[in-house]
């Protein structure tokens, strides 16, 4: 999931994925009635003007083509939704038809066995073999897919121009110089941060960790293991530590930056760079430096390679105990489909997950293309398992982030102690 008002933060970025507890009885079934009422949940936004205007015009063209159906949104806070789909899970008669969450909450979701598998739905969708396969990949869950892909969160590295410019800088061609590109402005401009980055921007870190060959973790058997670990899964957590440090982004101001709080210091002019998602951009346009700076795929550990981004994002599911499930099917597929993609990314800078919508906004906008391109290079995700929400919810890579970067523990004896939680949580 990625963050806005989060992740994720959200997505976040980044966000912190509720764990939702699973039900001791199966899920109540619903039926298909076609008219009434279909209640939606979508989440709320700092700013949520765009998205309800985008939202109601496809509520009008819904209702349009379906006599006697409303639909009644309820907009729910991101901060709030662990409770309010737990509540969901538990009390079906509470639970809306249709309703928006973020991709790394599905394997928790998936388990209470309160979400329609969507996977015949979206395969028989005129529009459904246009979903990126990374991108859908992250709507499943044991092989099922549990809702429809309505934007993805990748990010990439935002630098500003005029400051390269004056320092006779060029953008970095690989990890180990993006580090020197940002010890440099730091010396030459210690008034601004290298590079803002924290050590609670997980997502951030995941492709230096990627980048060098790590994983977060490997099935051995069916069962998931810590890789946080190995020898390359160091390399790349030590490489992102190593800019939280004086000569770059110091750790007593930058070890609890969220992902807002790194690209929200980028766009009030404070740092060199930074790394932002697609989903960014409106706030750094409205930032001190709108004009001023340029986005790029971050870069891998050799030159000509772009660093895996985590696949974020949100989706749209429906509730198996929906009454009207086909009228919830349509108004998920009306809403996740080009159309309303693409007013989404004029509305709020959301990604599209069809491929066409992605070219034919590359094309038009070049701000959109690093991001395609990273989504084009190959990206990653978080194990899909119900435990990465606790793990995530526990803060057990900041955590390791913030040791390495404050000296308080080595790299070893940090990812040590994270791989051993890790593993406590995945069981």
């Amino acid at each position: 999931m990625r963050t806005r008002v989060l992740i994720a933060g959200l997505a976040a970025v980044g966000l912190v994925a509720g764990c939702a507890p699973a039900q001791n009885t199966p899920a109540a079934s619903g039926g298909d009635e076609k008219s009434g009422t279909v209640r939606v949940w979508l989440f709320d936004e700092a700013n949520r003007a765009p998205k309800e205007a985008a939202v109601k015009e496809a509520i009008a063209e819904f209702k349009a083509a379906h006599s006697g159906v409303e639909v009644d949104v309820q907009w729910i806070p991101v901060e709030g939704r662990a409770d309010k789909f737990s509540g969901a899970f538990n009390d079906p008669a509470s639970a809306p038809d249709v309703a928006e969450f973020g991709n790394t909450d599905v394997s928790s979701y998936a388990a209470t066995g309160a979400l329609a598998d969507l996977t015949g739905d979206l395969s028989s969708w005129k529009e459904g073999a246009d979903i990126l396969p990374a991108v859908l990949e992250t709507a499943k869950s044991g092989g099922k897919t549990y809702g429809l892909p309505w934007f993805t969160g990748i990010r990439a590295l935002y630098y500003r121009t005029d400051l390269f410019a004056e320092l006779g800088l060029k953008p970095p061609t690989t990890l180990a110089e993006l580090t020197e590109t940002a010890r440099t402005i730091r010396a030459k401009k210690p008034e601004l941060y290298g590079i803002s980055v924290g050590g609670k921007y997980t997502y951030a870190m995941l492709p230096f960790l990627w980048a060098h060959g790590g994983e977060i973790a490997k099935q051995d058997g069916g069962k998931w293991k810590s890789s946080v670990d190995s020898e390359q899964a160091k390399a790349g957590v030590t490489a992102y530590a190593n800019l939280l440090k004086a000569d770059i982004c110091p750790p007593e101001q930058c070890a609890n930056l969220t992902g807002t709080q790194s690209i929200t210091a980028f766009a009030g002019g404070k740092a060199g760079m930074s790394i932002g998602g697609d989903f960014n951009r409106k706030a750094v346009e409205a930032g001190q430096v709108k004009g001023k700076y340029a986005i790029m795929p971050i870069p891998g550990t050799e030159v000509g390679k772009i660093a895996p981004a985590f696949a974020g994002g949100n989706l749209l599911g429906v509730f198996n105990a929906t009454k009207r499930k086909s009228l919830a099917v349509e108004f998920t597929q009306l809403l996740g489909g080009a159309k309303y993609q693409e007013k989404m990314y004029v509305a709020m800078g959301n990604l599209p997950t069809l491929g066409s919508v992605q070219q034919k906004l590359a094309a038009s906008d070049p701000s959109v293309k690093p991001f395609v391109d990273t989504l084009t290079a190959g990206t990653k995700f978080v194990p899909a398992t119900a435990a990465w929400s606790k793990i995530d919810a526990q803060n057990v890579l900041p955590t390791a982030i913030q040791q390495i970067a404050t000296g308080g523990k080595d790299p070893a004896a940090a990812l040590t102690a994270a791989a051993a939680e890790m593993n406590k949580a995945f069981g």
